[in-house]
Order: C-alpha cells, then structure tokens, then sequence
C-alpha cells in the first residue's frame, strides 16, 4: 500500500505488478466531484468536499448508470458516478512525467474509465502517468432543456472539472501539469476535439490527440435539443412542454426510466446519429458554456494557442453502422440516404435527391444495388459517418497554424475484434482480409480485460503494439511521435499542401493525401453545396 495527500484528502492505493515488465502505482476510484444527484442533476458538476482521515482508493467508483454493450447484460452503475483513476511508474521521479488523460467513448451514452477496455499496462510501461475518468452519458449528461436549470453539456462539464482536478493534483503522482495530453476514442475523440475551443477547457492540457472522432462529425452535436427532451417525455407518458413542469418531470424521474428510447422518428434517417450529445448552449446569467456558436468558424479562428494535435481514423470505421438494423434496405431505397447530413439540413428535397444520386453513382457503378456491393456501401458509410469531416477538421486545424499528425490506422491482428463483438465478421468476409473497424486502434493501446489473450512478449502482435504506444507516448512526450529514427519511419506533420499522413499497420509506412480519389469527389460536391466545410 502507498498514500499520497492531494487537495482533498489521504488516498491510500496499491503498488502493482505490470504483467508486460516493471511495477506501476494505482489510485482507483477518486471523486473529483460532489455526487451530480438531487438539485445536482443535469447541472455543472461541484467539486468534492475535503475528507478527514485515508480515503482507500483500490476499487474503481460506480460507472454512470447506462445499458451495457454485451448483450444480456442488465443496466448498471449509478448517478453517483464521478470518479478517476490514476496510474504512475513513479510518484517520486527525478523529474515530473508526461501525463495522459484518457476520455472514453461510447456514443455519449455508454462507458467508463474502469480498465475492463482500459488496462494502463501497455502505456505506463513507456514513463507516463496515465489517468482514465468517468463522466455523466445519456440522459444524465446530455439532457437540455435550454433552461438554466438543464443547459446542456453536463457530461463535458464532468470532464472539464476532472481536468481542473489534474492540474491540481498530478504532481503528487510525479506528474507533470504544464505537460498534459489529452486523448480519445469515438465520442472521446469528439470530446477532445470540442475542448480545444472550449472556453471552459482553455488552458487545462498541452496536447490532443482525436482518435476517430471529432468536433465536426455531425453525430456530436444535437440540433434540436429541447424537442428531443420533450420527445422522450411523451414517450414516458408526460406532455406538458412548460419549462418548469419539464424539468421538475425529469429531476424527479427514476434513473431507470432514462435509458432505452430510441428517439429516431424519420425513416431511412442515418443510422449513426444520436440522441444525446453536444449542444451549442444558450447564456443563462452567470453560467459557463461549455460550447456555443459555429464549429467550422471556431476551427477557423478558436482552437486554443500552442496545444500540438494528432488525429486519425481506421481503415473500416463504417462497419460499426451495419449493426443497425434496416441499414441495407435504407440504402437500398432512399436516395437521402446518401445525402451528408449538413447538406441535408440545409438543402430542399429535389437538391437532396439530387445529391444523394451523385453519392450513389460515384460508389455504386453499373446500377448495382447497395446490399450487391457492400465494399462501395463501406465506403460511403466510413466517410459519411467519419472520415470525410476527420480529414477536414484536420485541414482546419493545420490551416489555423497548428502543429497536427493526421494517421490512418490498418493494424491487423487477433486483437482486431470489434467485427466480432457486433457479429459483423461473416458479412465482411468477402473482403478477404482482416477488418479495421471502429474502435479497433483500443486494444494496440489498452490492455483491455475484455480481450482474453495470452499475450507473448516477443510475438509479432506485441510489437505492434509497442510501435503504436510508442507513437502515443512519444507525442505526448515531445508533441512529435517520432522524435528519432528508433521506429523506422518519421512523421511529418500535415499541411493542406501535401498532406502527410502516417499509415500505422504492422509496419509504419509515411505516405501522402489519404483517400485522395474519394475525399476530392466529396470536396467538389461540399464546394457546390455547403463550402464551410472545404478548406
């Protein structure tokens, strides 16, 4: 057992065997906030209370109350879920080390910090201090009702605060405050994104890193906030639309209540959109806002000064869609299936037509149907959900003179099991090679429980993973993942002009204008029809 004082009190953790090499402290289960319960809900997060006396910290607190992912599994967790998790090589070093905080994904409405998906192991082991952190999804994090008492954002408040809370208490963990990277992976990649313009965020980390994920994806931002709301009201037998009445309706509903709606209304609507995410907020007296205004205007002039950026995607981000149902008769049938859905929100139905068939001849020649081409059909799918706005938000970002990597990952081995999980990995087979899907990067930079592998040391798939964790930690280190020749290869930063990037599979290969014939068809057609988004 080992104790460290911080601001709020004694923690007593643990010191562990790492099974990869080496030893590695751990501090589970912290609260970095009062309990977001009672007056509490749905509002910016308080910080804790000092406690007298040891807190023990060997157990990790209660995720959010949520639905899990496997299948067959019953709701868990608990309001009272604001808790993060600090692991460190060293809390005495010699000199203060680079510190990683992890901000997880799950759709704004699943997930934790807890080391089930992500086990420090692989990363500590390169000198970092490494902290995960659980935040409000759902209902409890997203709910707005565009009133004071329910402004939105609440669970990226969640993670502002935990960020306030590292500045002011990683050195007692031998961690370095002045050199923080943030990073994440799907809504935790767009979270990372948001803070770079947040006003909340200023200040609070060196460094980001978007792993499939970011501020312009259409899926992290809600439009229609208050309507969702009221929608999810109606569909729990409550129909008033007066502020008060709502609120009070949702303060006092059952935590239970709030998961399990689908709010999707629209037929052949994009499978990928979401219920609950990011709002633009409104200014209710003397509140912060999270977010507020035009993404592509703050990329353009916003994201904060000096913070270094790396951001990427996987080779068949797509595939996580075909989990849903009715996926191929949508694309089969509606034309507006294939239309982005910024040019949709702004366009009139005979444009969007239009559009969605300039969509659906590029990737589907010789009248083939979609459901006969599911390759053409992944395609379109990965760039519409992801890759098309990644790229983008990376030409924003190096256009803005910021320093940014821009990586395309293809790592295939027996750790690329996302296909598995969503029981997709038959409909693929055609392909003829491993798939990349969403979220298949985690298990190269987490020792994830859910994977049950003996894993070698000196097999090739170690090596990998050494490669991409490298790659992490040296950017986090020095803000340039590959500071030296000891991987192979060196990374140039991107430029609109040439447009590096890093293919990162099993080998590292440095190469130019990532899918280049598709990005520029999907250029053209943004130009003539909504030209924010093309830089």
């Amino acid at each position: 057992m080992v104790q460290v004082k911080i601001c709020d009190g004694v923690l007593e953790g643990e010191l562990v065997d790492n099974e990869f090499g080496g030893k590695f402290y751990s501090f589970k289960g912290i609260p970095y906030a009062e309990p977001p319960v009672g007056n509490l809900r749905f509002k910016a997060p308080k910080p804790v209370s000092h406690w007298n006396g040891v807190r023990k910290s060997l157990q990790f607190g209660s995720i959010c109350y949520q639905r899990q992912l496997l299948i067959g599994l019953p709701p868990d967790g608990s309001e009272d879920c604001l808790y993060i998790n600090v692991y460190s090589p060293d809390i005495s070093p010699n000199a203060n080390l680079p510190v990683m905080v992890w901000i997880h994904g799950g759709a704004f409405t699943n997930g934790s910090g807890n080391d089930t998906i992500y086990g420090p192991e692989f990363l500590i082991r390169h000198g970092v201090v490494v902290v995960t952190l659980n935040y409000r999804v759902g209902v409890l994090g997203f709910l707005c009702l565009e009133t004071a008492d329910a402004p939105g954002n609440a669970g990226m408040k969640d993670q502002v605060l935990a960020l306030k809370w590292v500045q002011k208490n990683i050195l007692q963990f031998g961690g370095d405050a002045n050199n923080v990277t943030i990073f994440g992976g799907s809504a935790g990649g767009a979270s990372v994104a948001f803070h770079l313009v947040s006003p909340m965020s200023k200040g609070l980390f060196a460094r980001a890193i978007c792993q499939s994920g970011c501020s312009l994806n259409f899926w992290t931002r809600i439009i229609d906030p208050r309507q969702k709301a009221i929608a999810l009201a109606k569909k729990l037998g409550f129909y008033s639309e007066d502020d008060t009445e709502l609120y009070t309706f949702f303060k006092n509903l059952p935590v239970e209540k709030m998961i399990d709606h689908n709010l999707q209304t629209v037929l052949g609507n994009k499978c990928y959109e979401l219920d609950w995410a990011i709002v633009s907020e409104k200014q209710y007296d003397d509140n912060e806002c999270f977010f507020y205004g035009d993404m592509t205007e703050l990329l353009r002039s916003g994201i904060h000064d000096g913070v270094e950026i790396m951001t990427g995607y996987n080779e068949d981000e797509g595939i996580l869609a075909f989990a849903k149902p009715n996926i191929l008769e949508y694309s089969d049938n509606f034309l507006e299936f294939f239309v982005p859905k910024q040019i949709a929100m702004e366009r009139p139905l005979l444009e969007r037509l239009e559009i969605g068939a300039k969509f659906k001849n590029y990737y589907f020649k010789n009248g083939l149907k979609p459901s006969d081409n599911l390759d053409g059909l992944l395609k379109y799918i990965s760039m519409d959900f992801l890759v098309f706005e990644l790229i983008s938000f990376t030409k924003f970002c190096s256009n803005a003179n910021k320093i940014v990597y821009l990586y395309k990952f293809t790592c295939k081995s027996e750790r690329n099991q996302a296909a598995n999980r969503l029981k997709l990995a038959d409909l693929f087979q055609g392909l003829g090679r491993t798939t990349v899907c969403h979220t298949d990067e985690l298990p190269y930079l987490f020792n994830a429980k859910t994977i049950n592998q003996k894993l070698d040391t000196s097999s090739e798939t170690f090596q990998i993973i050494s490669n991409v964790t490298n790659l992490w930690t040296n950017f986090a280190k020095y803000g340039n993942p590959t500071p030296d020749d000891a991987l192979g290869v060196r990374w140039m930063p991107y430029s609109v002009e040439r447009q590096h990037y890093l293919e990162i599979g099993n080998d590292l290969i440095s190469r130019v204008s990532p899918d280049k014939d598709e990005v520029d068809f999907w250029d053209r057609v943004f130009k003539q029809t909504d030209p924010r988004y093309v830089i």
